[in-house]
């Protein structure tokens, strides 16, 4: 099987130009197939306090009332994503910006009330590998915002972490995958306030153990959860890891 790799990157790193660009040559310099999953979180907030929206979030999430719906579809489908295709046309690579509406490429459902009601959140139900393979083996580099879209067509905004995460699962059909998230730390840190302390490592025993002993908490949880599952529907292999590494075989590495 063809090797593919998979690149999911958010926070400031795709909304400052000077780290953006540094990610994106980076990225243009890895050999194989490739593909983007990008965020933009911290531009959506801004850009609603500058319309007067209100940012409202539970244990991490943005809620997403119809009014940041609709910051999110500009501000994800639009600014960020093109932003980054057109950085990646001029390194000679094509590129093309989607949604999960785009081909019907990923299909969810809106996220049930349960605790709380997150609004046009959606849960992803269905990838559609055969299309997104065919881009691939075509020349064409997607790159993915993190919005899907709903049976009755609305569109929803969906955890950037889960898009590539679902991704990698349904490709890793067509593909030897490897899924990298890239975020500001060197990898999963023992000691959050030492950049040094990455754990080489991490399995589902030692996941749950780090969990227990609260080394592991709050929005990695869920992040490392999502790597596991993408190991478990066979993704060849999970990184956890800086921007500007990688490629360089550094951070955290998910094993079975």
């Amino acid at each position: 099987m063809e090797s593919l790799t998979i690149i999911k990157v958010g926070g400031k790193i795709v909304e400052e130009f000077e780290s953006l660009e540094q990610l994106l040559t980076d990225f243009s310099q890895l050999k194989g197939l490739k593909m983007l999953v990008h965020g933009g979180g911290r531009s959506a907030t801004k850009f609603a306090a500058q319309l007067g929206i209100e940012t409202q979030m539970v244990n991490g999430k943005r809620i997403t009332d119809k009014a940041m719906l609709d910051i999110v579809t500009m501000v994800y489908g639009g600014l960020v994503n093109k932003n980054i295709v057109a950085q990646l046309q001029a390194r000679n690579i094509n590129a093309l910006g989607l949604t999960g509406a785009d081909m019907g490429s990923i299909r969810s459902h809106k996220r049930p009330v349960k605790e709380f009601d997150y609004g046009f959140v959606g849960d992803v139900e269905q990838v559609d590998g055969e299309k997104i393979s065919a881009l691939l083996n075509l020349g064409i580099l997607p790159v993915f915002a993190p919005l899907t879209f709903d049976k009755s067509g609305q569109i929803l905004n969906t955890n950037a972490d889960t898009v590539a995460g679902e991704l990698a699962k349904e490709l890793a059909k067509f593909f030897d995958v490897t899924l990298i998230f890239c975020f500001e730390k060197k990898g999963v840190l023992t000691d959050i306030n030492d950049e040094n302390s990455v754990i080489k490592q991490i399995s589902s025993d030692k996941f749950e153990q780090l969990k227990a002993e609260s080394v592991i908490q709050d929005g990695m949880i869920p992040k490392l959860e999502n790597a596991f599952d993408a190991i478990r529907a066979g993704v060849k292999q999970v990184i956890i890891t800086k921007a500007d590494a990688i490629g360089k075989n550094e951070g955290t590495t998910i094993i079975a």
